[in-house]
This record gives C-alpha cells, sequence and structure tokens, in this order.
C-alpha cells in the first residue's frame, strides 16, 4: 500500500487554502492535517504535526514563506519538503531549480498540483527533505532578489546535471531547443537539459537579444551568421557555430524584419 502523503496547508487568504483543499480531496493518497494563516502559524504546526510537505504560499504579512523556510533550515530539525506557491508564474519558473520541491502558481488547477504531489511523493523516496531544505535556504537571497525584481545581476538558471547543480547564465546563451517537457540550453561547446517549457524560458530571457524562430527554437540573434531562404520559400538560420536553425512559418516576419534593421545577413 503506497504511503499516504500528510500535508500542512498555509495562506494567508482563506480563499486560496479552502481552493487547495477542494483540489486535494480529488486526489488519492494525501492527507490535509493542518492549515496556518500566517508564517509564525506555519513553523509552530510544523513543529507540532510534523507533515510530510508544506504547500507555502511566498507573500504573507510579517513572515513570508522565504522567512518559514530559513527559519527551519536555522533551527535544523527535522523538516517537510516545500512546494512554494505564488501569484507570480515568471518567478515560479526561474526559480524551480531550488531545493524547493517544487512551484505551483496561482490559480492552482488540479492537474499540475497532482504533478505536485506525485514529485512529492518521489521525494519522499529518493532525498532527504533536510538536504533539500538547505539547498532551497542557501538560494533565498537570489529568489528574493527575483521577487523585488532586481534585475541588476546577469540573468542565470540553476541547472541540474549529473548530481550537481550548474548556473547557467541566460545572456550567453546561443539557442534553446524545446525537448517535450524539457528545453536544452545550448552554450558553445556545452549544453544543459533543464525542465521548463520553451514560454516560460523566453519570459526570462532578454527581448532584445532574443528572438523565437519556431515553435520549438529560440536564438540569440547575436548569434546568427546567416539566414537562407529554401527553395520551398521557408527560412534557414545559421549560427556563428554553424548550427543550422528551421524558421517556422509563424516566425518568418520576424526574421525578415531582422533582415531589413541589418540584425542579420541574407544569403
Amino acid at each position: 500500500m503506497t504511503p499516504v502523503i500528510r500535508l500542512l496547508l498555509c495562506d494567508d487568504e482563506l480563499l486560496a487554502v479552502q481552493r487547495l483543499q477542494d483540489l486535494l480531496e480529488r486526489i488519492d493518497g494525501v492527507e490535509i492535517i493542518g492549515t496556518a494563516a500566517s508564517g509564525t502559524a506555519a513553523l509552530a504546526d510544523i513543529a507540532a504535526l510534523a507533515p510530510d510537505a508544506v504547500l507555502l504560499d511566498i507573500e504573507m504579512p510579517a513572515l513570508d514563506g522565504f522567512d518559514v523556510v530559513e527559519e527551519l533550515a536555522r533551527t535544523g530539525e527535522a523538516a517537510p519538503l516545500i512546494v512554494f506557491v505564488t501569484a507570480y508564474p515568471h518567478f515560479a519558473a526561474s526559480a524551480f531549480e531550488t531545493g524547493a520541491t517544487d512551484f505551483l502558481t496561482k490559480p492552482i488547477r488540479l492537474g499540475r498540483l497532482q504533478t505536485a504531489i506525485d514529485r512529492i511523493r518521489r521525494s519522499i523516496e529518493d532525498r532527504s527533505a533536510q538536504s533539500r531544505l538547505q539547498d532551497l535556504a542557501g538560494q533565498l537571497d537570489a529568489l528574493r532578489r527575483e521577487r523585488a525584481g532586481d534585475l541588476t545581476e546577469p540573468r542565470h538558471l540553476w541547472v541540474q546535471r549529473r548530481g550537481e547543480t550548474v548556473r547557467v547564465d541566460l545572456d550567453r546563451v546561443d539557442w534553446v531547443a524545446a525537448e517535450g517537457e524539457y528545453v536544452r540550453l545550448y552554450l558553445g561547446d556545452a549544453n544543459y537539459l533543464h525542465r521548463e517549457s520553451l514560454t516560460a524560458i523566453l519570459e526570462q530571457l532578454d527581448a532584445q537579444r532574443f528572438t523565437r524562430i519556431h515553435r520549438s527554437c529560440i536564438v540569440n540573434r547575436d548569434r546568427i551568421a546567416s539566414v537562407r531562404r529554401l527553395p520551398t520559400g521557408s527560412y534557414q538560420l545559421t549560427t556563428d557555430t554553424g548550427n543550422r536553425l528551421p524558421v517556422g512559418r509563424s516566425y518568418r516576419r520576424a526574421v525578415r524584419e531582422m533582415i531589413a534593421n541589418g540584425r542579420i545577413i541574407s544569403c
């Protein structure tokens, strides 16, 4: 029999908690053992109830979700898995590769919540919550800066690769290709697989530098060496590293504008 996952819900908005409760009632193998309306209450409930995981709202007065994580990491006691809940989708996407088990964006949908529960279950099986919490606590300063809209530092992602977490500077990316539920980021001779949609990645890239040229491809305009019009009427871009990238029908206008503006060379 699959063990039941014991959940604590923490959100200062009553309607948000009620919606989570309604959705979780439709998912097998979970039990809501408590709800907390503040970060302080969450810490008390975690200590008293020892939940397997906490669905933790980021935006709360006084003690927010980040503060709760920081306090749990400081005490060093047995800790639950953390699933952050946020109303800011761009923030959730860019912060996904931290020690948090998952990030849910409001309004939460049943299918997405089921995915988060599945990740919690896998995490319980393959990694200790305390280890994840320490990883997450180490990223809090960066996450707080992103929430505040601090763009003074270069855009970056933290990507998992062969058991380590690698920082990828997004401004140095040559091009990005979709691979199912993942994207592959190409930087020179290196490439990194990252679990995120192409649309979510595009929102994090510099719009003055990157262009989507296909439903499955984004390119750094500074890396385009030439563009060729094929006998079929379609276009093909060549990067300065020799990669040939197709241009989708819906994106031809953007390529023609780059040619007209002298950004790339047509041949």
